[in-house]
């Protein structure tokens, strides 16, 4: 018995080595995917039809942006990472506009947080809200942390490019949207 949980306990512990080396090598980048497993074609489809709130209490979904590449960023008001985080991404939704690819800020908050948020700063990306069901979301897309800011490009094909986990760096998103 001693021995299945010692074997168990270096599979854990190699398991998790594996991850924050993966993250150290990285550099804490955004790492493309070469081959999706069927849960991140599922975590895209789910992205298609969760139902999400305009901020002016609006229900929507974004089946309209299936067929482009878009930036999805799971954020929160009360996020100080999230905050950081935005006018970078305002930026780069104006310089990559012109390819097509649209950024689209999901609130993982109540629609009052957001709306308050947003009337005191602005970001030239549309935002809604999804409320704490948002973090389900986000794990679908592999954020089994739950943590925020979380962000995933995905291609016109709906496969997904990359995530992060934490706030963006700028360069190494700049990197994944030119590959597009």
């Amino acid at each position: 018995m001693r021995r299945i949980l010692a074997g168990a306990l270096i599979a854990i512990v190699a398991a998790g080595g594996g991850v924050l080396a993966n993250h150290w090598l990285n550099g804490g980048a955004e790492v493309a995917h070469a081959s999706q497993p069927a849960s991140a074609e599922s975590a895209v489809a789910q992205l298609w039809t969760e139902p999400v709130t305009t901020v002016d209490g609006k229900p929507q979904t974004l089946s309209l942006l299936k067929g482009h590449p878009i930036v999805v960023n799971f954020w929160a008001s009360w996020c100080g990472p999230c905050v950081e985080e935005m006018p970078a991404l305002s930026q780069l939704q104006r310089d990559y506009a012109k390819k097509g690819i649209q950024f689209v800020g999901l609130g993982v908050d109540s629609d009052k947080n957001v709306q308050a948020f947003l009337q005191k700063v602005k970001v030239a990306y549309p935002v809604y809200v999804t409320g704490f069901g948002g973090a389900d979301l986000a794990r679908a897309f592999g954020n089994t942390a739950g943590g925020l800011p979380f962000t995933v490009v995905i291609d016109a094909k709906g496969n997904i490019r990359s995530t992060k986990l934490g706030q963006i760096d700028p360069q190494a998103l700049k990197q994944t949207l030119d590959a597009l």
